[in-house]
């Protein structure tokens, strides 16, 4: 990861904003409901993990988020938006 990720990461510890916990619940159920698998981590239940989501587990989306705005490999305009706003929303806190 780069040091603007690193950044990301260090500031979504323990967030719980309301703003930043939607974007996520978003961008899972969409990961889910168009069926998005990412190569290192293909098992992955997004769908269960956005029903679950905590205030820890931003960190995990974020990386999620950051892996679909940089996967050349998607094409889907709508999810690489909702990646940019978890992005986003974090930089912003």
């Amino acid at each position: 990861m780069d040091k603007k990720a690193d950044e990301l990461m260090e500031k979504c510890k323990n967030m719980d904003e309301s703003t930043v916990m939607g974007s996520c619940q978003v961008l899972l159920s969409m990961m889910k409901d168009k069926d998005i698998k990412l190569e290192d981590d293909p098992d992955q239940s997004y769908i269960g993990m956005a029903e679950n989501l905590t205030p820890m587990d931003v960190s995990k989306v974020l990386t999620l988020a950051l892996k679909v705005r940089e996967n050349g490999d998607i094409k889907d305009v709508e999810l690489k938006n909702a990646a940019s706003r978890i992005i986003r929303a974090i930089e912003m806190s």
